[in-house]
């Protein structure tokens, strides 16, 4: 009786351990690929609150953080699309896009042939605005990382589809 008692406490504690582990996916090192501007850091990738989820707000259904950045675009796919870019509180500023997929924990350029664009004047309720065709490399959950002017801005999460 005591030997089956062992084994059946080892496996009832395994199991109490995987059934309360998170699933906030917890990546030792984020790789950044070698053209990436300087500015952006692998602790940046540390900070994305998954449960954060875009929303659609506005007269235009722009879908992001609501008074701080989102996009108007065709579709939120795998192919390549055109958005535009809205930002508050910010104005002529260089606008630097990351993309990070969450299950495979790897960072990309979102942007078609480039890291980094000019935002220019109001639009559609926004003090900034730039258009852009955007590709992802796969479906699934995204964080969208924002910098302006150098700096982390804010942090937009789409799910991505096929």
């Amino acid at each position: 009786m005591i030997r089956l008692l062992k084994p059946f406490i080892l496996l009832s504690m395994l199991l109490f351990v995987v059934g309360c582990t998170s699933d906030k996916i917890i990546n030792e090192e984020v790789i950044l690929p070698e053209d990436i501007p300087d500015f952006v850091q692998e602790n940046d990738f540390e900070i994305i609150d998954w449960e954060k989820k875009t929303v659609e707000f506005g007269d235009r259904g722009i879908i992001g953080n609501e008074n701080k950045s989102g996009v108007i675009g065709d579709e939120m796919s795998v192919n390549g699309h055109k958005w535009m870019w809205h930002l508050w509180g910010v104005d002529n500023v260089d606008l630097t896009i990351v993309g990070f997929h969450k299950e495979t924990q790897t960072v990309h350029q979102i942007l078609i042939n480039e890291w980094t664009r000019r935002s220019y004047g109001p639009n559609n309720g926004a003090d900034s605005h730039t258009p852009s065709s955007v590709k992802f490399t796969q479906s699934g959950e995204w964080a969208v990382l924002l910098y302006t002017n150098d700096k982390l801005f804010d942090i937009l999460i789409y799910e991505i589809n096929e």
